[in-house]
């Protein structure tokens, strides 16, 4: 009884398969291709790698940012609800997350059967974001998948006076110039991060079992400094890029279990 989840993004698309509650396979990719064709790009690599077809599957639920671009699921369930059923499956006790994405943040309250109860958005500004993330990275020349492990390296706070994605990266350039170590620079940046997440997450009150999700929960510095500011020390799955789509896989799980004992 296959089923599929997929979770388009504004910077990425995430495809998950599932299979009698077992993710049996999942596949990111840049969201270059546009349209419903950067959800059947994903879902294709993931079949691919399950070793099975499209007609093989019971339910496709898409969710995201492009959930309502992609036309072969059976229904398009928001990312929100997505991620607080994708984590509930992963940590039946966090009632608190915090999904930071390519371009936009989001503070999750749900309850013990892993249903949505309150949400906080920022999505008027990039700040605060992976997109924030991609633009410093560039600046400093420094691949983004490394700014973590380079940011704990720092000795020096420093601190940002916006979060606005243009004028950080004037002050990022100001700091370079002056001679200001990347490291510092880059900590400072996830000092900002954080403070962004924590005041979104104050909004719906954080509980001590407390998740991080989205591709900017990788980043080791940024979950450091959000562990720093809320003083909870935060459960994150095995990639939590791929939360929305696992929360969407299991909804089309649920209508599949439907359809059998109606």
């Amino acid at each position: 009884m296959p089923v599929a989840g997929i979770d388009i993004g504004s910077r990425t698309a995430k495809a998950v398969i599932m299979e009698g509650e077992k993710i049996i396979s999942s596949h990111i990719g840049e969201t270059i291709l546009k349209g419903p064709e950067v959800g059947i790009a994903v879902l294709n690599e993931s079949l691919k790698l399950a070793g099975l077809k499209i007609y093989d599957m019971e339910c496709i639920i898409p969710t995201g940012y492009g959930r309502f671009q992609f036309t072969g699921g059976e229904k398009h369930i928001s990312e929100i609800s997505c991620h607080a059923r994708g984590i509930h499956w992963y940590f039946p006790t966090v009632r608190t997350i915090m999904d930071i994405g390519g371009q936009d943040s989001k503070a999750i309250k749900c309850d013990s059967d892993g249903r949505l109860t309150n949400f906080i958005l920022n999505s008027k500004c990039a700040g605060g974001t992976g997109r924030f993330l991609e633009v410093i990275a560039d600046i400093l020349e420094v691949p983004v998948d490394k700014l973590g492990e380079l940011s704990l390296l720092s000795r020096q706070d420093i601190s940002f006076s916006t979060v606005c994605v243009i004028f950080a990266k004037t002050e990022a350039l100001n700091m370079l110039r002056d001679g200001v170590p990347k490291s510092d620079i880059v900590a400072g940046l996830h000092d900002s991060i954080a403070k962004v997440a924590a005041s979104m997450l104050a909004q719906v009150t954080v509980e001590k079992d407390f998740s991080l999700t989205g591709g900017v929960a990788k980043n080791s510095g940024v979950v450091a400094k959000i562990k720093e500011k809320i003083g909870i020390d935060p459960l994150i799955a095995p990639d939590p890029q791929l939360i929305g789509a696992v929360g969407a896989a299991l909804f089309a799980l649920d209508r599949v279990r439907r359809r059998q004992t109606a």
